[in-house]
């Protein structure tokens, strides 16, 4: 398409998810309780376990940065899609698509990774035990915390950039609540067609390489489990596992549901609920899991919660 002759798009428009006001009440009160309930959850695992020595382990150091993860991700998408509930013309301009898109792209990679970097931490402790202190040094740790960062800022440059080089010329009218890559590609008059073969390269072996990461670990550790002759042992085990699973369930379920399953298969409003999920829910769902499954977090609270009454009590 010519572009030459038309006016530049520089400000897209979200179709957002209602425009009926009895749902934009309870969609905002709704989404406003699930952000905050990320927002401190997470906030308050993180500060848990830097209170407590008790849970000055890898296991817990990894959950502190994956807590951390939650709260920006969250944060990249949740207080903009909030304040465009009421708001007649949900607008955007290029340089806020752009950042909203690099920042959540960079989030989802790291959890991604940082769930893979738990996956063989559960492996050393479960497989390992008796070299797990000395494999799972301070320095080994911090190396398994930084390379998921470093791989969420490398792989999530490539698309914003592309992606912004791209001409538009108009529509500017987005079907969706937040800037995720494919809408924004549908939009730009050129042809996109490397840019979406980039995407499935890129994101499918990122995907393949964090999945492969956690399956191999836990067939170890499987493998592992079925060894103890001990049912409690054998539950015990499972147990530190269990929280773990759950989170790289539910957070790659949703993303094979967005990313990979045809999108015609399914309606532009499914998408939107299946990526609300995503982009909000599994924030506020990853705390609870980890406190609500996880006898050493409840302890730790249990112990803190006490010491205070004690404290006002006197």
């Amino acid at each position: 398409m010519d572009c030459r002759n038309q006016t530049l798009v520089t400000e897209l428009f979200f179709v957002g998810l209602t425009n009926l006001f009895q749902h934009e009440v309870a969609l905002f009160l709704v989404f406003l309780f699930v952000y905050l309930v990320s927002v401190l959850g997470n906030l308050g695992m993180i500060t848990l376990i830097w209170m407590d020595s008790r849970l000055h382990t890898p296991m817990y150091f990894f959950l502190s940065h994956l807590s951390f993860v939650d709260v920006c991700s969250s944060s990249a998408i949740s207080p903009k899609m909030l304040t465009d509930i009421f708001v007649e013309k949900k607008v955007i301009n290029f340089f806020g698509c752009a950042a909203q898109l690099w920042l959540f792209g960079h989030f989802v990679v790291t959890e991604c990774f940082l769930l893979a970097a738990m996956a063989y931490d559960r492996y050393m402790a479960i497989c390992k035990p008796l070299l797990y202190t000395l494999i799972m040094s301070q320095q080994v740790c911090v190396q398994l915390v930084v390379g998921p960062y470093a791989v969420g800022l490398i792989s999530t440059m490539t698309h914003p950039t592309f992606t912004f080089c791209l001409p538009y010329c108009g529509p500017n009218i987005i079907n969706h609540f937040f800037c995720d890559l494919l809408p924004v590609l549908s939009l730009a008059c050129a042809d996109t067609h490397i840019n979406k073969r980039l995407l499935f390269i890129l994101a499918g072996a990122l995907g393949v390489l964090s999945g492969v990461i956690i399956l191999v670990s836990y067939m170890y550790i499987v493998i592992a489990i079925l060894r103890i002759h001990s049912a409690d042992g054998r539950h015990k085990a499972f147990s530190t596992c269990s929280s773990h699973l759950m989170a790289v369930s539910i957070l790659y379920g949703t993303l094979f549901f967005t990313y990979v399953c045809p999108s015609s298969s399914f309606s532009l409003d499914i998408n939107k609920v299946v990526s609300l999920f995503y982009t909000a829910v599994i924030h506020m769902l990853n705390p609870l899991i980890y406190s609500l499954r996880n006898k050493e977090v409840k302890d730790s609270f249990r112990r803190k919660f006490e010491r205070k009454k004690f404290l006002i009590a006197r």
